[in-house]
């Protein structure tokens, strides 16, 4: 492959106090926010609608928990979610067409200008700040300018532009599996089962249903890396979420890996449901509705910033001055990188741990961000944390602090912590609550 010098004056859009790239739970949350306290911000997004994986991605429902008065609970109450916990989860996955409107309505504020369908590809730097980002849309390439900007990507691919250290895996550089969740639906309520995933204990016959999977794939009746059949309810009766498709060895931000993986899960698609069909009551005359628009990646880049959110921090439930994110709660959820199910042989489950202001201002930089799953945590802590409830909560917090930079004209370390506290206790939030 050769290269090629290519010089192009950009147009330059650069009015905006606050910039977040990517629309997904966190981003959606940080553009709210900015824009609620009196910023005027630009929303930047790859695909056609905003919400990233709470509506393209078809991922649901909405995992994890955080203190009460943050924005996952008004999320929560828009898309029309009961609010049900269940081993740290809302019982029932949300209505993905109208996940579209909500999401489209929340961020419909005169202090946010949305840039749908259009992608990040450069980064413009000088010294320890971001000046632009380079981003290519439907007018063309711009530039896109401001004085904070959110790296809400999922993949950390602001960051990674701009220089910034990041990680990837576990020790040897494997990542969760890569899923297609989709929706079916003609299931008979009266006998069809509901399994949440790997801490469920619900029983099929005799046996836990997991087991009976891990059979039947044992038997050659289902892919052996497809065993973990989870099965959740929607808000809409005879419908159920799938989340089971799995494609191990998967990177995300290594466009050669992407297309191959789409063409295994969209297969398997098929595969997992000619087994609902054929192997459960209530599935034998379910059909497919709808699925992601992309594949859904658990894991790729991790933003390494000021403070590294580990393991221990989130399953001994441990608080920090500094925090922004109250109560989290997920368990250390890490499918198999190498294989079908857990990587681990007991899920380890977390006391309510606080994320610090610390995790979210990535080093070597004084103007930028990160929010949502590539904020900076160890392989472990990212289990979980990357769900979206407190993804979203992330995203409000880290929104207010930009706006708050921006207001202030100073970058994010000189940043008053106790100010910004303060002001999303104003807001409703526990962030101190024992």
């Amino acid at each position: 492959m050769s290269n090629i010098t290519y010089h192009r004056e950009l147009p330059c859009l650069s009015d905006f106090d606050v910039v977040v790239l990517g629309s997904g739970p966190a981003g959606l949350c940080a553009a709210v926010s900015a824009a609620r306290n009196g910023s005027k911000v630009a929303l930047v997004e790859r695909y056609g609608v905003l919400g990233g994986n709470l509506t393209a991605g078809f991922v649901g429902p909405i995992l994890g928990m955080v203190s009460k008065g943050t924005m996952r609970d008004e999320l929560v109450g828009m898309l029309g979610v009961p609010d049900n916990d269940m081993i740290g989860e809302v019982a029932v996955a949300h209505d993905i067409e109208k996940a579209k409107r909500v999401v489209a309505d929340f961020a419909d504020l005169d202090g946010i200008q949305v840039f749908l369908q259009t992608s990040v590809f450069d980064v413009l730097r000088e010294g320890d700040e971001i000046k632009g980002v380079v981003v290519s849309c439907k007018d063309g390439p711009r530039v896109i300018s401001g004085n904070i900007y959110i790296d809400s990507t999922g993949d950390g691919d602001v960051a990674y532009l701009s220089g910034c250290k990041v990680e990837k895996g576990r020790g040897d550089g494997l990542m969760q599996p890569a899923t297609l969740e989709y929706t079916i639906d003609n299931v008979d309520e009266s006998k069809a089962i509901v399994c949440i995933g790997d801490v469920d204990e619900v029983k099929f016959g005799d046996i836990p249903f997991l087991e009976y999977c891990r059979q039947c794939a044992d038997k050659g009746e289902l892919p052996k890396n497809l065993a973990a059949v989870r099965l959740h309810r929607t808000v809409n009766p005879g419908e159920r979420r799938v989340n089971t498709t799995q494609a191990n060895g998967v990177d995300g931000t290594r466009t050669s890996d992407l297309f191959s993986a789409e063409l295994k899960l969209r297969s398997q698609i098929d595969i997992v449901t000619d087994f609902l069909r054929s192997h459960l009551p209530g599935y034998e005359n379910c059909k497919v509705v709808g699925s992601g628009t992309t594949i859904g990646l658990r894991e790729t880049r991790r933003v390494i910033g000021d403070y590294i959110l580990t393991r221990d921090d989130v399953v001994e439930g441990r608080r920090f001055d500094d925090v922004i994110v109250h109560k989290a709660e997920f368990v250390v959820d890490i499918h198999n990188p190498a294989g079908a199910g857990q990587a681990e042989k007991k899920i380890q489950y977390c006391t309510p741990y606080d994320i610090p202001y610390r995790c979210f201002t990535p080093i070597g930089l004084r103007n930028l961000y990160t929010a949502g799953r590539c904020i900076s945590g160890t392989h472990e802590a990212h289990a979980s944390y990357r769900v979206m409830s407190i993804c979203m909560a992330m995203g409000q917090a880290v929104g207010l602090a930009a706006s708050m930079c921006s207001a202030e004209n100073i970058g994010t370390r000189e940043l008053d912590i106790k100010k910004l506290q303060s002001k999303l206790e104003s807001l409703g939030i526990d962030l101190f609550s024992n």
